[in-house]
């Protein structure tokens, strides 16, 4: 199901240059105030995870991308490019179903993920969470 939101242009732009020239540690997105498209709210050229983390409200859902580095036993240092839908179990009712209605709008245009989290709360986003699954997948 879609929700009919757009995706702005300036999504697009800063997650190419996150994507190709690394300028960016991670890029969080939300729905516009009249809720039509998807905007950027904050990107951060470096940071923590945990800074990343924090810029994910308590109550409210968004969109994320962010760098995700880790070391592959064996096989050394390794990143993925991970997507984030976050819509806490604690947000409006309304919130969550457009942000679940429109995820595959940012999603389908930003080539190149490596990874998908789902996060209802931050034991599902927490570093060791996203870990196991960046281990996981090849």
């Amino acid at each position: 199901m879609s929700s009919g939101v757009t995706v702005n242009d300036e999504c697009l732009t800063l997650y190419e240059e996150f994507k190709i020239r690394k300028k960016y540690k991670y890029i969080v997105f939300k729905l516009s105030d009249d809720l039509k498209e998807v905007v950027v709210e904050k990107s951060a050229e470096n940071g923590t995870y945990e800074e990343f983390l924090s810029n994910l409200p308590e109550n409210e859902p968004r969109y994320a991308v962010y760098d995700f580095d880790y070391e592959k036993p064996g096989e050394g240092q390794r990143s993925k490019i991970t997507f984030y839908a976050w819509i806490p179990d604690t947000s409006k009712v309304r919130q969550k179903m457009l942000y679940a209605s429109s995820k595959d709008a940012i999603r389908k245009k930003l080539v190149g993920l490596a990874i998908e989290i789902q996060g209802t709360d931050y034991s599902e986003v927490d570093y060791d969470t996203v870990l196991e699954k960046a281990s996981r997948s090849a």
